[in-house]
């Protein structure tokens, strides 16, 4: 062996030595890897331990080192597998060493990463928020102006106005002005917000009264009405109960029957009825003899049944007055305005044939009518007249019967759906008319009343009309003519009588008299007041009322008459009544110039149709 090999053989024990003492060190490194901690290297050589010590502190700052690079891989790991492109913002280590330093034990690396991701998804659902609550008012607004109706221009007003009317427009304008104009408070709020804020309005809201007057013409164009009463049902109502209102004035009312208690009972009646193919119900648990008629295969204004007088073809509306009235057996009743005889009827059955009634008819072209139903429906307590409704008084006597009923001839304005020409020939000079002989009519019927009565002493006020100068009006005005009160009228249905309605203030009590409204109700318009005669005494004149009557304006009896629009002739005509009185007519003026009629005061005219 050569001096060369045996150096390369001598040191070959040393080259493995070094690579053994390699691996050991790898391995270690790995072990304190995986550990995640700070190991302490242990040296063998007891005699240099300050070497050793310098060795331990290289290590534990090496292995500090390599856990910062871990924990920026998991950060950067964590980032790429959401895809998020946010940075530093969402993710970063110091979360986790925040964690660390909570917890006793230090995480792993798939913990580290869930609180990572924790983390960002708060974070990012925070700053949605935050941004959706800044920009959310802008959305909304920008929205409504994309949304919001626009006026029509002048040139679009000329335009339409050559050629037919274009009904499908105009149906879509008035729907898109009702939705301006239910929520014109709150959308000008928001405007003022937004121009507050410096911000420009696209489409910036008109004055109030412009949408109103289009929604009026439109209105007018697409239903028929005139401006009186359109100026009536708008500011009576909301705008989108008034286009309620109008909508169910376009359809008919349904058939409704009456059963007649002197021959048959409402059970016996509905099922001949279903047996003759007849579809009905029972009207409500509000009526005992109400049935409500679907549709049927046989006339049912011809059936058997109906010539027998087992009932009576009748409007809904209609069953009210007579069952506020609520008559009782034995006693003295006036029906003042009888024809055609359905409530005439109706009393009877409720009196059971007792007791007598007067049927007055000032038309006797129509008191052939009351004759029949009277006969068909067995009705044998019945004398039909033919008087002046305030002429009774002086005919059957003051203080004489227990109770009237006075369902006073009247605009018609609540049966728009039987009389469509109501929309466009009423006037406020008729509904004046009407108000004065309706007054007139109310203080006859209280005068026959005995307030001594044990069992009376009541009269129902009805009309088939909404108007407040037909209704709570002339009630005011009995109130104070004559001792009676406002008593509640046993309708568990409707809607109270207006205390307020715009320049009118009336009697509190009138919240006990009931309004019903084809809308609310599906019935006819219709008006229902009780009143109870206190004493047969008359009042005396009201002072403060005369003062006011003589600082008026009075206007003559003649200009009075040719302002008038002619009479109607939809419903009942009762030409008979003739002109009533004209003398003493007196109608208010307000400051601003609008004829208006206040509590007390009358007008003239000649009588109305009846409007049921």
């Amino acid at each position: 062996m050569s001096d060369e090999d045996a150096a390369a053989g001598e040191s070959a024990p040393g080259s493995d030595d070094d690579s053994q003492v390699d691996s050991e060190s790898d391995d270690a490194a790995a072990a304190r890897k995986q550990n995640g901690g700070s190991l302490q290297l242990m040296s063998d050589n007891d005699d240099h331990d300050d070497d050793a010590d310098d060795e331990r502190a290289a290590g534990v700052v090496s292995l500090e080192g390599q856990e910062d690079s871990e924990e920026e891989d998991v950060s950067a790991a964590s980032s790429s597998d959401t895809g998020s492109d946010d940075g530093d913002e969402f993710g970063s280590g110091s979360d986790v060493s925040d964690a660390e330093e909570d917890g006793d034990e230090p995480l792993l690396a798939i913990e580290k990463q869930a609180k990572i991701l924790d983390r960002k998804r708060a974070k990012a659902e925070k700053a949605a928020a935050a941004e959706a609550a800044h920009i959310g008012t802008d959305m909304e607004t920008n929205m409504e102006e994309a949304e919001r109706f626009v006026l029509p221009s002048g040139i679009e007003v000329e335009a339409a106005g050559r050629g037919p009317p274009d009904l499908a427009l105009i149906s879509r304008r008035i729907k898109e002005t009702v939705r301006l104009l239910d929520g014109f408070k709150a959308a000008k709020l928001k405007e003022n917000e937004t121009t507050a804020k410096g911000k420009k309005v696209k489409q910036p809201l008109r004055p109030r009264a412009e949408y109103m007057d289009q929604l009026k013409k439109d209105l007018a164009t697409y239903y028929g009405y005139n401006d009186f009463m359109l100026d009536t049902l708008l500011g009576m109502f909301s705008v989108p109960e008034a286009i309620a209102c109008i909508e169910a004035n376009e359809l008919k009312r349904p058939i409704t029957l009456r059963t007649n208690t002197l021959k048959t009972e409402r059970r016996e009646l509905a099922a001949a009825l279903i047996n003759r193919g007849v579809n009905l119900d029972p009207i409500g648990k509000w009526s005992k003899v109400g049935l409500v008629v679907y549709e049927s295969t046989v006339p049912v204004g011809a059936t058997p049944e109906y010539m027998a007088g087992h009932y009576m073809l009748q409007g809904a509306s209609s069953f009210l007055p007579v069952m506020a009235l609520a008559p009782q057996e034995g006693e003295q009743i006036v029906d003042m305005a009888a024809a055609p005889g359905g409530k005439t009827t109706y009393v009877a059955a409720l009196m059971r044939n007792t007791g007598s009634i007067f049927a007055n008819e000032i038309n006797k072209q129509r008191l052939k009518s009351i004759q029949a139903n009277l006969q068909r429906m067995g009705v044998s307590n019945t004398v039909v007249c033919s008087y002046d409704g305030r002429e009774l008084p002086k005919v059957l006597g003051e203080k004489s019967v227990d109770r009237v009923l006075l369902d006073a001839p009247c605009s018609g304005t609540g049966v728009i759906a039987k009389d469509p020409t109501v929309k466009s020939n009423k006037s406020q000079q008729e509904i004046y008319k009407c108000a004065f002989l309706q007054k007139q009519l109310l203080l006859a019927a209280i005068d026959l009343v005995d307030a001594q009565s044990k069992t009376g002493g009541y009269v129902v006020y009805s009309t088939c009309s909404i108007m407040v100068d037909e209704n709570e009006n002339v009630i005011n005005y009995a109130l104070r003519k004559r001792d009676v009160k406002i008593v509640p009228c046993g309708l568990e249905f409707g809607r109270p009588g207006f205390t307020k309605y715009r320049e009118f203030r009336f009697h509190p009590s009138l919240e006990h008299t009931r309004r019903f409204y084809p809308h609310a109700q599906n019935l006819d318009g219709f008006f229902v007041c009780k009143l109870k005669k206190m004493s047969n005494t008359k009042k005396e004149a009201d002072k403060v009322g005369e003062v006011e009557a003589e600082q008026e304006e009075e206007l003559p009896a003649a200009e009075a008459v040719q302002q008038q629009a002619e009479p109607s002739t939809s419903g009942r005509d009762v030409k008979a009544y003739g002109n009533v009185a004209q003398e003493g007519m007196r109608i208010g003026r307000t400051k601003k110039g609008k004829s208006t009629v206040k509590p007390g005061n009358e007008s003239t005219g000649n009588p109305v149709p009846h409007g049921t």
